[in-house]
């Protein structure tokens, strides 16, 4: 066995799970690796979290803002046992049943799971918050700033320093402008497949919560821009628009302010979403994020066209190649 295989035995041996069958699960863009262990006896099922620290991975945000959130009535994974030291998490196994999987299955379910998402954001932003960091304007910014130096510039061969360093002082004026107020937990990866139906629970707690370990405190409207604006699959036009009123109307919130901070965290998020993937084809061999790369493309023109990010429009506009098939190519390593 290798170290860490060592290491997460250990770990199991002080539990219930030591002899129990261990299955790989899909992981994710991260270092972090699962498996499902299932009881031979009972046919119970756990969740083995693998998060290597020298590979900069850290499970203690993950146990404190689970934590929280089952603390405040949510789903999350209840932790039945850690080693924060080597980075191992035994987590509740919530199942299979993720938004992108159980909507091809029950197209009618459609709407019922993402007003549930909703809703699950209003509890959650009513309730009492952590201390966390904070997503503010100036760590936006510098992350948004990847489209120009990951996407753009391995595309066009060279990077444009001026662009860069105009891009940020204009946007870093926008969010200032259009995020401010009282901030809420975000947990920043709200979307089709971090989410879990699960259908024998009641009320939110039909939502199961995966992959929040990256929390910050930020925007309200910034998990309802990942829950609506979806790269992974199309959410429709009439349900993005219904879920946004659902929010506004449950939460009291100014109508135009969370509009024109929607559709700025919206531009934010999918240009660190083009830069990351656009690194993760260009520096770490990943090239099906590349192919994910038009479908953020199309949720960005369509903020860029808000008359708040009119600043920033042209200059994105003119800065950022299209991603054809060529320029897409480019991206990937060969």
């Amino acid at each position: 066995m290798t170290n860490r295989a060592v290491l997460a035995q250990a770990l199991l041996a002080q539990t219930d799970w030591s002899n129990a069958n261990r299955a790989p699960l899909a992981g994710d863009a991260s270092n972090r690796r699962y498996e499902r262990l299932t009881d031979p006896d009972t046919g119970k099922t756990a969740v083995l979290m693998d998060a290597p620290p020298e590979k900069g991975e850290d499970v203690r945000p993950f146990v404190r803002v689970s934590e929280h959130l089952l603390a405040i009535g949510l789903s999350a994974p209840e932790i039945y046992a850690e080693d924060a030291e080597y980075g191992f998490l035994l987590i509740e196994d919530l199942g299979d049943d993720l938004f992108a999987r159980a909507i091809p299955k029950s197209p009618k379910i459609e709407r019922i799971l993402y007003e549930t998402a909703t809703d699950v954001l209003v509890e959650l932003h009513a309730a009492p918050i952590l201390s966390l960091d904070s997503y503010g304007p100036t760590l936006m910014t510098k992350l948004a700033a990847l489209a120009l130096t990951k996407y753009a510039a391995v595309i066009n061969g060279s990077l444009d320093t001026d662009a860069v360093a105009r891009f940020e002082k204009r946007f870093e004026d926008v969010l200032s402008q259009s995020t401010q107020g009282p901030k809420v937990l975000v947990q920043r990866d709200y979307h089709a497949e971090n989410l879990l139906w699960l259908p024998d629970r009641d009320g939110t707690k039909r939502v199961g919560l995966l992959d929040f370990q990256d929390a910050m405190l930020g925007h309200p409207a910034y998990d309802l821009v990942s829950l609506l604006q979806d790269i992974r699959r199309d959410v429709p036009a009439g349900i993005e628009m219904a879920m946004i009123n659902r929010y506004i109307a449950a939460t009291g919130t100014d109508e135009h302010a969370f509009r024109t901070a929607y559709a700025v965290l919206g531009a934010q998020r999918n240009l660190r979403i083009l830069g990351v993937f656009a690194r993760l084809g260009s520096e770490h061999g990943k090239p099906h994020y590349v192919d994910m790369i038009p479908a953020v493309w199309t949720h960005l023109m369509r903020d860029l066209d808000h008359p708040a990010l009119a600043p920033v429009s042209d200059l994105l506009r003119q800065a950022l190649p299209l991603p054809t098939p060529e320029a897409l190519e480019k991206l990937k390593i060969s």
